[in-house]
């Protein structure tokens, strides 16, 4: 049997009274923090761009898209909202592998449910598998296809959306294999255009994709009977250095890659959180202003300098990928919002004078989410931290209490505070609604 039937089987044949019910509870989390982040994102000039093209473009109004008033056929909704989810690079982290398994797979979950009518429960239900998909699919081939440049929330991701859209429209496991396949000869994305509009794209196109890939499979389309392990399949073409069929299919259902998921405090690259973490701290603890510092050392995780490594960012999200950048608007602002990476705070004089100050060293013993931080004094003095695990992180996740926090601040930037309460309610009673109507209609703007 071919690995793609087998992981077929399993998203096809899970009953979702038998998913764990913190799987449940994870689904809400991400699909609140999808909704603040991308409402927050919905008011950029960034986000016009697509937005204002699908007006234009036109087509059957049945999908709606987060924090406007448009409606569109399902695959450009899906399109827009993992832009949206992407954009500001605030969405999840499946910490294991870097990808982004939200911005992909919600989406076209969404939007697959508002054209079917799917019950709230079994909304939530495609998204686990197709999360779980994306992440299985993103851990076999782990570190070898992230190193050779592909962006994998695009790659894999498109995988996950296509099983979870594929869920939701009901589809048998010779139409999932189909609808993995057309899916997955789409994968793409490559990492040269990180700091650009490029990288939310990745996420959008790997989301409507996977909308479209289930479409056309229920109505015959057909594709290759083993599009991952097949001879020329996303192993042998897309992950040439190697590949594993076990993180792939062993235990599935039983060991559950979406634990290992987290929920972003920052809007900027994962593998810089610890650092800002520590800077905060210290500069909290200490009340550290900028012209105090000397320096700002850091032992780090090699996928910092890899991911992160732009030393002289020019406009704000390019500002998202530059470690120092984050440390720096760390110690000035104490934060690391999407309002630390705007294209004025990248060119501040005062946080660029800081970012010259930064530097990090290669150790490779310190995990991803673990940082070992030194800022030096103009007056000599030193203060070190070591932090084990950064917020957000599988070991240190994200409490409800906090993410309620992240929902709030960002949704009320968009909606009134009642709006966004009722969005809140909605969302974490899904689970018991008869479709996921209120939700859409919620999370748009009026209509004029």
């Amino acid at each position: 049997m071919s690995v793609t039937r087998t992981l077929a089987e399993f998203v096809v044949g899970a009953k979702t009274e038998s998913l764990p019910d913190w799987a449940i509870h994870e689904a809400k989390r991400t699909l609140l923090n999808l909704l603040a982040i991308s409402l927050s994102a919905s008011r950029s000039d960034d986000a016009r761009i697509l937005i204002d093209w699908a007006r234009r473009d036109g087509g059957r109004e049945r999908a709606s898209i987060v924090g406007s008033d448009l409606k569109t056929p399902p695959s450009t909704a899906a399109l827009l909202n993992g832009y949206l989810c992407h954009l500001q690079d605030y969405d999840d982290t499946h910490f294991p592998t870097v990808l982004h398994p939200t911005a992909p797979v919600w989406p076209a979950v969404f939007a697959a449910a508002e054209e079917h009518e799917l019950s709230g429960l079994e909304t939530l239900a495609a998204f686990v598998l197709g999360a779980e998909t994306a992440c299985r699919v993103a851990i076999s081939v782990h570190p070898w296809h992230y190193d050779a440049g592909w962006h994998i929330t695009g790659t894999a991701g498109v995988f996950g959306a296509a099983a979870g859209a594929g869920r939701v429209a009901g589809l048998d496991v010779d139409q999932l294999v189909a609808a993995l396949g057309a899916a997955g000869t789409r994968a793409s994305g490559v990492r040269e255009v990180f700091g650009s509009h490029g990288k939310p794209l990745h996420a959008g196109q790997a989301a409507s994709s996977g909308i479209q890939a289930a479409t056309w499979a229920k109505a015959g389309f057909t594709a290759s009977d083993d599009i991952i392990g097949g001879r020329r399949g996303f192993w042998a073409v897309l992950s040439a250095d190697g590949h594993s069929e076990e993180a792939l299919l062993a235990r599935l259902g039983e060991l559950w890659e979406l634990r290992m998921n987290g929920l972003k405090p920052y809007a900027n690259g994962v593998v810089s959180h610890p650092l800002q973490d520590a800077v905060i701290e210290l500069r909290n603890a200490h009340e550290l202003t900028a012209d105090q510092v000397a320096a700002i050392e850091a032992r780090v995780h090699p996928l910092v300098p890899e991911l992160m490594g732009r030393a002289e960012p020019r406009v704000g999200l390019e500002g998202k990928f530059s470690f120092r950048h984050c440390a720096a608007a760390a110690l000035v602002d104490g934060a690391g919002h999407d309002a630390q990476f705007t294209d004025e705070k990248v060119k501040d004089p005062v946080i660029a004078a800081v970012r010259a100050r930064v530097s990090a060293t290669v150790d490779p013993t310190v995990r991803e989410d673990e940082v070992y931080v030194t800022i030096v004094l103009k007056d000599g003095t030193r203060h070190d931290i070591h932090v084990e695990h950064a917020t957000g992180s599988p070991e240190n996740p994200m409490s409800d209490v906090v993410l309620r926090a992240k929902y709030d601040a960002l949704a009320r930037e968009v909606f009134a505070a009642e709006r966004a309460d009722a969005l809140w309610h909605a969302v974490w009673t899904l689970d018991a609604a008869p479709d996921v109507s209120e939700v859409a209609g919620l999370m748009q703007l009026p209509r004029r």
